[in-house]
């Protein structure tokens, strides 16, 4: 009767007979009055409206605005136009209240609306294709917080009393469900990257939220919307639920047809076809979850892993035939998503008044499909498992949400039950409890998010699970295996050492069982130690190193195996001085050649490594012992520092780049040069110090340049005997100190003297007018390797040991080079009888002679030398005195040319036949 009244008075109906953008401001102001209403004012005129008011056109009541609303409504509703209007109001309403306690409007309204058929219709519909139909952050926002309103109406509607919601839930749920795809959009492109974590926006929270909502209700059975969810204890008996079986038996068919019959006939089968959303929800879940929350994050790695494989499991029956089983699937994934869905909400006031009851089912649900696992049901085998880990996969959800002083709370207050329930745990097969059990042990254990940042405090809850957890090394199980990485992460962080002196007592043991699992904990230790940006402390670092080389004897082979591998990875001044011991001494049954050389190789670009190697050699050679490595080494051992540098060869190959090495390398010589050890360590790669020869050459030129030269009244002293304590400790100095460079050189191979083009070793002086000019060799300002060795090798104050390492380097230099230079020195020398310079000249030429050969033969310039020492062996002499000396020198010089002649008469014909015109003419 009331349509046939409207349709006979369309006057009535404003809208009609009003302009359009009237009806839009008639209805905002509408709007405007009911949203701004308070709650109770508001539920309260929706109980008392009345339906007569067709003789009301103003809107000046709240009741006036609640029957043009509903008029418009209607109206709308019969033409098929979008509810817009009234719902975009609703909508800012519920995003610009979300968080307060005075946004009810739009749930009041939605309640009383949803009583009526028609207007249900159109509003929910409008309401569902809304957030498809405008493109815009705010609408998506604010219909995301609605649509969880509506959803979870229980929390809010029993203070109302209306049940226009309760009524319409399933139908509302199938109107909104085909937006999740929308939904799920927004979720997948709300990330943002920060630090290579995945963080969601506000919006893709709120997406997320509402998502979840949509499916959860998708679990709720018809005539339970309004009750809560019992909980498991261990006193029930009930059969347990089967959440993954590799089989479908009939007893298990029967009993989920029996279950799936509550399920309402329309929607059994609509959670089912969202499970690849509901798998890619996770997905984002789980990126949003790694960097903050870890525990949460191992939950959800468990839930997507069990989701994809209950696709791939059931996925494939689609026919009739296997009807029975699409309800066994669809009450499958029910069953579980009800708790999943509830656990996974990002934002959730509600949670902490019910984390209590949930902790304690969960637990109980544990540790009731535990007993009846071991006591060897065959029937609930594979169910008890797959049920173990539901419920631990929910309780690493739920104890995976808290952080900061309420995760402290529980943990202080559930502490020992969870540690009751979860190490019973450890002792299982399956990989997926195992894992779930250490993370959450983890947590419990290190307290990631605790404001006192990497550092543990040490509490009694602590001591008392990782005192268990040390109790499970005692045996080569799945436990043990599980806690090594527990306990090497507790060692790692914790400041007192009480553990970790556990575990190396395990480790020295008697027992083969618990060395072995003792030494998978320090390893673990090394490689957490390995990739942390902490600073190993030296005590437990340096005990743990001496533990280790005792290892490298160790009776187990796997364990003297991982050994080596592992002590490369220890800070190299923490191991390799006991290594060297260890080599030097002549115990040969414990392979420490092999462990030192692999420490010297994974550290080969770090020179600090070969100063730790050159100060502990130096140290034996002065009979010094390091006390850190006398633990290690028994009293009286022979010590043999040869045996090392022979392995040194084998560490040279896998040198990368010896610019790195060389300068550390020398600029230690420089600062000890009086450390003969250096120098024979230089002498054993001095193949390898080619490679780098510009940078050696260069260095050993500044330091040559920064040297003073010798003082003639210090000289004259210290020559005569006279000088004081001081002054004979100083020129001992400086004798190392000038000797130093010559020394590095002299380990250089020839061929760094062939480039006649290298102007850090010849500069200028491969400029044969040049070298004319200089009749006193001090007064050449050439800043090269060559005039630096010619200068100390011919000058006229200088140390003899110095002169004499000078005077033969001198005779590497190149031929060409060196026989100009020296022919006009001795030339000079020669006119006026310096005998010093006369005996470095010839040293240099005996030198070139026997290093070069025919190269220096075939010169021009060893004629005019020969020419020089004729003159020079007819000096009247005497015996011993320098004169004869030098005639000596001259002798020895001419016997090595004819040597090298004989060496090859053919190439020196030439020289033979004029050697022997020289010889006739002094006889006649």
């Amino acid at each position: 009767m009331e349509r046939q009244e409207e349709r006979e008075h369309p006057q009535q109906l404003i809208w009609k007979s009003e302009p359009e953008s009237l009806v839009s401001v008639t209805i905002g102001r509408a709007m405007t009055t009911l949203l701004t209403a308070r709650p109770k004012k508001l539920h309260h005129s929706i109980s008392r409206l009345s339906s007569d008011f067709s003789n009301k056109t103003s809107l000046a009541s709240l009741d006036e605005s609640l029957w043009f609303l509903h008029k418009y409504v209607r109206d709308a509703a019969r033409r098929g136009e979008t509810l817009d209007e009234i719902l975009v109001p609703m909508i800012e309403h519920s995003m610009k209240y979300k968080d307060s306690k005075n946004g009810g409007q739009p749930m009041i309204l939605l309640n009383w609306l949803f009583q009526d058929e028609l207007l249900f219709q159109a509003v929910a519909m409008n309401l569902a294709n809304i957030i498809t139909r405008k493109d815009d952050r705010y609408i998506a926002f604010g219909w995301c917080t609605l649509v969880r309103g509506l959803m979870e109406y229980e929390s809010i509607m029993d203070q109302y009393l209306v049940n226009g919601i309760k009524e319409k839930y399933n139908a509302l749920l199938k109107i909104l469900c085909p937006s999740i795809p929308r939904l799920l959009c927004i979720v997948r492109k709300g990330s943002i990257l920060q630090d290579k974590f995945e963080l969601p926006s506000r919006l893709s929270v709120a997406a997320a939220d509402c998502l979840l909502v949509l499916t959860e209700g998708l679990t709720k059975k018809p005539d339970m919307l309004s009750n809560k969810p019992k909980s498991l204890n261990s006193h029930e008996t009930s059969a347990p639920v089967c959440l993954l079986a590799s089989s479908i038996d009939k007893k298990k068919m029967k009993a989920a047809q029996k279950s799936s019959e509550v399920l309402n006939t329309g929607m059994e089968h609509l959670l089912w076809d969202y499970l690849q959303d509901l798998i890619y929800l996770v997905q984002s879940l789980l990126a949003w979850s790694r960097k903050s929350r870890p525990v949460h994050a191992k939950g959800l790695e468990q839930v997507l892993k069990w989701l994809q494989e209950l696709q791939v499991h059931y996925g494939g029956f689609q026919d009739e035939a296997g009807s029975q089983i699409l309800k066994t699937r669809v009450l499958l994934l029910s069953s579980c998503w009800k708790h999943y869905g509830m656990l996974l909400h990002l934002e959730d006031k509600k949670f902490t008044k019910q984390y209590k009851e949930l902790l304690d089912q969960y637990l109980s649900g544990i540790q009731y499909y535990t007993n009846n696992y071991t006591e060897g049901h065959a029937e609930s085998k594979d169910g008890g498992i797959e049920t173990r880990k539901f419920f631990l996969n929910c309780l690493c959800l739920l104890l995976g949400r808290f952080d900061g002083k309420k995760f402290e709370g529980i943990v202080s207050e559930y502490g020992k039950q969870i540690s009751h329930v979860l190490l019973s745990q450890l002792r299982c097969t399956d990989e997926d409890i195992i894992d779930g059990v250490v993370c959450i042990f983890k947590a419990i254990i290190f307290k990631p998010n605790n404001s006192s940042g990497s550092s543990l405090n040490d509490t009694n809850e602590m001591d008392a699970v990782v005192s268990l957890l040390l109790h499970l090394l005692d045996e080569r199980d799945a436990a043990a295996r599980a806690v090594v990485m527990l306990i090497a992460e507790y060692c790692s962080i914790s400041t007192d050492g009480h553990c970790l002196e556990e575990v190396l007592k395990l480790l020295a043991s008697g027992n083969a069982i618990q060395r072995r699992n003792a030494f998978d904990v320090v390893s673990q230790l090394i490689r957490i130690s390995t990739d942390s940006s902490h600073k190993a402390h030296h005590s437990p670092w340096q005990v743990i190193a001496n533990h280790l080389i005792v290892c490298l004897g160790d009776e187990e082979t796997e364990i003297r195996e991982q050994t080596l591998n592992l002590l490369p990875l220890i800070d190299p001044s923490f191991v390799l001085p006991a290594l060297v011991h260890l080599v030097c001494s002549s115990d040969e049954k414990i392979p420490g050649g092999e462990a030192f050389i692999r420490v010297l190789k994974h550290h080969n670009q770090k020179p600090e490594v070969i100063s730790i190697l050159l100060d502990t050699l130096s140290n034996l050679g002065q009979g010094l012992a390091n006390a850190e490595a006398g633990a290690c080494i028994g009293k009286g051992s022979n010590l043999d520092c040869d045996r090392v540098l022979r392995l040194i060869p084998e560490w040279f190959i896998t040198v990368q780049d010896w610019k790195t090495l060389i300068g550390p390398l020398m600029d230690k010589m420089f600062s000890e040069p009086s450390n003969a050890t250096i120098v024979r360590f230089l002498s054993h790669i001095n193949e390898h110090l080619a490679e780098a020869a510009d940078e050696v050459l260069y260095r050993v030129i500044l330091q040559m340049k920064g040297q003073k030269e010798i003082d003639e009244d210090f000289f004259t002293r210290c020559e005569m005997s006279i000088c004081t304590s001081d002054d004979s400790m100083r020129m001992q100095q400086s004798l190392f100190e000038r000797l130093c460079p010559l020394l590095i050189i002299r380990m250089l191979p020839l061929g760094v003297f062939n480039d006649l083009k290298s102007s850090v070793m010849y500069g200028q002086l491969h400029n044969l007018p040049v070298m004319h000019e200089y009749r006193d060799v001090s007064i050449i300002d050439d800043k090269s390797v060559a005039a630096f060795l010619v200068n100390r090798a011919f000058s006229k104050f200088e140390f003899e040991d110095v002169r004499k390492l000078a005077a033969e380097l001198c005779g590497r230099i190149h031929p060409q080079v060196l026989l100009p230079l020296v022919c006009s020195q001795l030339g000079h020398a020669a006119d006026s009888r310096d005998i010093l310079k006369i005996k470095a000249c010839l040293f240099s030429v005996c030198t070139s002679l026997v290093v070069r050969g025919k190269d220096s033969l075939l010169h021009p310039f060893i004629d005019e030398i020969w020419r020089t020492i004729e003159v020079i062996l007819l000096w009247p002499s005497s015996d011993e005195d320098k004169v004869s000396k030098a005639q000596h020198g001259c002798i020895d010089c001419l016997a090595l040319i004819i040597c090298t002649e004989l060496q090859a008469p053919e190439s020196f014909k030439d020289c033979t036949s004029w050697r022997s015109d020289i010889i006739e003419n002094k006889v006649k």
